[in-house]
């Protein structure tokens, strides 16, 4: 399994969450995304919606009916109830369940930044797994240490 580890520097995750959630649709998969705070997930949801009419992404959040039906569902929870293969992990706490995923993604900031680290730590060293890293160097993003 694949974990992309997203080191947000200059955008926020609700703007770069979604470019990421239109290659997953457009691949004919699904996307499970979690965060704790209502509030966070709120944005993310704007951030979906954002854009011109052929961009809009298609979602849902648990607790309003029809889950199973969305693309992407937005949850405080790793369970996906859409049956989504990837995960993302948008409020820059890992959760030991994304590993039933077959990708997942987590985003944090510096505000997170340790955590980061110890979970990049524990996840090169388990078998199965492969960490791959991002950083933001302006508007686009480069793969590296």
């Amino acid at each position: 399994m694949q974990v992309d580890f997203y080191q947000l520097s200059r955008d926020p995750v609700d703007q770069v969450l979604p470019a990421i959630a239109g290659r997953i649709l457009g691949m004919g998969a699904r996307l499970l995304v979690v965060a704790q705070e209502p509030e966070r997930l709120e944005r993310i949801s704007q951030g979906l919606w954002a854009g011109p009419p052929e961009s809009f992404l298609a979602h849902g959040r648990t607790g309003e009916g029809g889950e199973a039906h969305q693309p992407i569902l937005l949850s405080g929870q790793c369970v996906a109830l859409n049956g989504a293969a990837h995960i993302a992990l948008a409020d820059g706490i890992w959760r030991e369940e994304a590993l039933d995923f077959e990708r997942a993604f987590y985003f944090f900031d510096a505000d997170t930044i340790d955590g980061a680290r110890s979970s990049w730590r524990a996840l090169s060293k388990a078998d199965g797994v492969e960490p791959r890293f991002w950083r933001q160097e302006g508007r686009k993003w480069v793969q590296g240490p």
